[in-house]
């Protein structure tokens, strides 16, 4: 008797969190103490599976943070593996205009779009603006950018390498449309930290 063959075999998704509920707690304190007090490096609490083209912190951040309310937007290069895995563990949608993401997410090795480009809420509803992923070359070494602004007692120093050299300036200009604008998280190996649109860098 001759075997029926199988169809080829769709190779499984990786994993979310070992344990999804307690380790999205987790990352979520961690955000929130980050967003408390930006420029402040945060360590990453919680591991999950890795999908290829992002990073073992921006993963669980979009674990933490997305779903099915929240668009997401990935660089047009970004392996399909890590699409997949945010649909399935997020639910989370996928769009292709910067503009309609309420995450921007930002891998190492693509181009961070402008800030006045993602989206920076409404004056009714200013918290319908973009916050930006962006996976950064260090936070330990590079440029010294001095933070201050509300959650920072007196000034916090940060450094950091891998971002725009105009960074400052659009960073400046985002601060000049508050309420509006946008908020940022970069990340760096297993660190990671926050700047509101209401953080301010020194010149």
């Amino acid at each position: 008797m001759t075997a029926t063959p199988h169809a080829r075999a769709t190779p499984s998704l990786l994993p979310g969190f070992d344990n999804p509920v307690d380790d999205a707690q987790a990352v979520f304190r961690a955000t929130l103490d980050a967003f408390a007090h930006p420029g402040r490096l945060q360590t990453l609490p919680a591991a999950s599976g890795q999908p290829d083209g992002l990073s073992p912190t921006l993963t669980a951040l979009l674990l933490t943070l997305a779903d099915p309310d929240t668009p997401v937007w990935l660089p047009a290069s970004v392996p399909a593996a890590a699409r997949a895995f945010l649909r399935f563990h997020c639910g989370c949608p996928l769009v292709d205009a910067v503009a309609d993401a309420t995450f921007v997410c930002v891998p190492a090795g693509h181009a961070m779009p402008a800030l006045a480009d993602c989206a920076q809420g409404l004056p009714d509803y200013p918290d319908r603006s973009a916050t930006l992923l962006v996976e950064v070359a260090s936070l330990h070494d590079g440029d010294a950018l001095t933070l201050r602004g509300p959650g920072i007692e007196t000034t916090q120093p940060l450094r950091m390498r891998g971002l725009p050299d105009d960074f400052r300036a659009a960073w400046r200009a985002n601060n000049a449309r508050f309420p509006l604008g946008v908020d940022l998280l970069l990340a760096s190996g297993p660190h990671f930290c926050a700047m509101t649109r209401t953080t301010q860098v020194e010149d």
